[in-house]
């Protein structure tokens, strides 16, 4: 089972013109074994409203469309960030506070057991989360 990060759900909705290892990823996985982190919808919606400030609305509409589909399809797999993944989390940031975002997500992974599925192996190195890259 997989804690899907930001990079990988994000190169999936390219759909057809997505990396290759990431289309077999999606089509070889059954759909009930992939997670996504709270703070994967939170960089979402970031990356989202950074494009609306710029002003290109047809291309907000087209993500916030995906972003609603996204959260429907995940309702029952969207985890969030409780007590024991802080506790967790505060035991990753130490002594090394880089990539704090990440670092939720692999206390989120650890306490579920999940497998990070993410581009950036490295950002994940020494958290203890066993991790897969699809993009190789």
């Amino acid at each position: 089972m997989y804690l899907v990060d930001t990079n990988v759900i994000s190169e999936a909705r390219k759909g057809q013109k997505a990396n290759p290892g990431v289309r077999r990823f999606f089509e070889t996985t059954d759909s009930a074994a992939l997670y996504l982190a709270v703070q994967t919808i939170g960089e979402i919606r970031r990356g989202l409203e950074n494009i609306r400030y710029r002003g290109d609305l047809p291309q907000t509409s087209k993500l916030e469309t995906w972003l609603d589909r996204l959260v429907t399809d995940y309702a029952e797999r969207i985890l969030g960030f409780d007590e024991e993944c802080a506790q967790v989390w505060g035991r990753l940031m130490s002594p090394s506070r880089e990539h704090p975002i990440d670092k939720q997500i692999a206390a989120i992974a650890l306490i579920h057991d999940l497998t990070v599925a993410t581009r950036y192996v490295d950002d994940f190195r020494g958290t203890g989360a066993t991790l897969h890259n699809p993009f190789d």
